[in-house]
């Protein structure tokens, strides 16, 4: 199939857009860029719940027992069971290593989604207006170029993956010379990559290839 990876049921994908202008944009060449244009965060909402979930039920179990011993009632087996492990047990063992190393690493994931932006989905645009930051889904910039690259004289089918920072590009030639398809693939791409006002524009990857034999 003629698609790009990852758009299968999807009929279109919106550019991503902070906030939109009050003017309608016009056509031509973009103009210059300005101000910031880093990628999108994302809100970590999953991470953020999963963590608050853990931190919601260990907090209330730990002071159900604590009210518990301040009601005269015995202490839970199980906190009795742990100050007990954590009185004997040296800071050597091989559990209180193994119980240390899990924290560290739950922590150091939780540092770097703070620090990282996410969304690698969405490629950020060119920043024409400081009070607007739009960006594009990889799957629909890949829409837009192999619609583009099925112009070309002589492409049969195409298979186009955007990464981000690059278009890898897989064509099938059934007439013409290959190499003047690759040529004409590559000046068409690049200027259709140019009209898409990414921050940062792909770099191409492109192999042509004839349709191999049936039977």
């Amino acid at each position: 199939m003629s698609e790009p990876q990852g758009s299968e049921g999807i009929t279109q994908r919106l550019p991503v857009i902070e906030r939109a202008p009050d003017d309608e944009p016009g056509y031509g060449p973009p103009p210059p860029p300005t101000g910031s244009q880093g990628r999108f965060w994302s809100a970590r909402r999953v991470p953020a719940a999963v963590v608050a979930l853990l931190l919601l039920a260990v907090a209330g179990t730990f002071l159900y027992d604590v009210a518990a011993v301040r009601a005269h009632r015995p202490a839970m087996a199980w906190r009795r069971e742990l100050a007990r492990q954590l009185a004997q047990r040296p800071l050597d063992d091989t559990w209180v290593l193994v119980g240390a190393g899990v924290a560290a690493a739950l922590g150091l994931w939780l540092i770097v989604l703070a620090c990282t932006p996410g969304l690698r989905g969405v490629l950020p645009m060119r920043r024409v207006e400081s009070d607007v930051h739009a960006g594009l889904y990889r799957d629909a910039a890949a829409l837009v170029l192999r619609d583009r690259a099925m112009e070309v004289a002589g492409v049969q089918s195409v298979r186009i993956r955007v990464g981000r920072a690059r278009a890898d590009v897989r064509a099938v030639s059934h007439f013409r010379d290959l190499d003047d398809v690759r040529a004409d693939l590559n000046a068409a791409l690049e200027d259709a990559i140019e009209r898409l006002g990414l921050a940062r524009p792909l770099a191409l990857s492109v192999h042509v290839r004839r349709p191999g034999r049936k039977g």
